[in-house]
């Protein structure tokens, strides 16, 4: 047993591209012993639904409203973390829906690339996918994968995103307009707080620069299971500029089976700092 505090604050549920859905994360929350909780999925707060508030007051966990906002900058992708916004603030809620037409170009132009690559996958066959599931999903990537392998294309949607899908792959498409400053700005009229997510990765050092001087609230500095000394340099930084030092697991679930929830995870503090406005 853990006698202090922990919380999760970086997970994915199958509402965007993890493989739990919100109530069987809680659940697992529980097995691992949290304390407190943020669903940060991609471009969407689908789990935020009541039942999540009800299950989570049962099992005796704490929700941070959070999610994980897609940007990009000099054709580079960046997410920001957002945290403790007002899930009901209208505003925010039109730039999610923004963000969600957004995304569904972004599969249409994926599609086209499948299919001049002799591996296509047809968007009404992605919508039927999408119906059958039990929340209202961000549907990419990782639901464009799980078509591959029921069409045999590949063995495993990791091959798919290896071959196809990933990132500079043959049929990546970004389909994001949104710069970071624009996310930031959207997080903070919605009363929330912006995190630069996982910079561990972000290895252009004039590009780093650049996302650093924008207005954040914190970095993210404890991720997955990296070595504590790929952490402190981001955690000096944090207390250099008097940011919140956030972290969390990036939990996917059998999509990134090597990572557990709760391998990364903050204090009562940090989850306060967060949670309150």
């Amino acid at each position: 047993m853990h006698p202090e505090f922990r919380a999760d604050i970086h997970c994915h549920t199958n509402c965007s591209d993890g493989s739990d859905d919100p109530i069987a994360l809680l659940h697992l929350a529980k097995e691992v012993d949290l304390q407190g909780l943020s669903i940060t999925d991609h471009d969407t707060i689908a789990a935020y639904a009541p039942k999540l508030f009800e299950m989570a007051k049962e099992l005796g966990i704490e929700i941070l409203p959070g999610i994980e906002i897609s940007s990009e900058w000099e054709r580079a992708s960046v997410h920001i973390l957002g945290y403790g916004f007002d899930l009901e603030d209208r505003a925010f809620r039109t730039f999610l829906e923004e963000m969600q037409t957004r995304r569904t170009e972004r599969n249409r132009a994926i599609l086209e690339k499948l299919a001049k690559f002799k591996v296509p996958v047809l968007e009404k066959e992605l919508q039927a996918l999408a119906d059958q599931l039990p929340y209202k999903k961000t549907i990419g990537r990782p639901h464009i994968a799980e078509l591959m392998v029921q069409k045999g294309y590949v063995a495993t949607t990791q091959e798919a995103f290896e071959k196809y899908l990933k990132e500079g792959a043959c049929c990546y498409s970004s389909g994001i307009r949104y710069t970071p400053r624009d996310v930031i700005d959207k997080i903070h009229l919605a009363k929330g707080k912006a995190v630069l997510a996982h910079p561990h990765f972000i290895k252009r050092r004039h590009f780093l620069k650049s996302l650093l001087s924008l207005p954040l609230d914190g970095i993210e500095c404890y991720y997955a299971k990296l070595p504590k000394a790929q952490e402190l340099p981001w955690l000096q930084l944090a207390k250099e500029r008097n940011w919140i030092a956030t972290g969390g697991s990036d939990y996917h679930g059998a999509l990134k089976p090597h990572i557990a929830l709760g391998s990364s995870w903050v204090n009562r503090t940090i989850f306060d700092k967060l949670l309150n406005p």
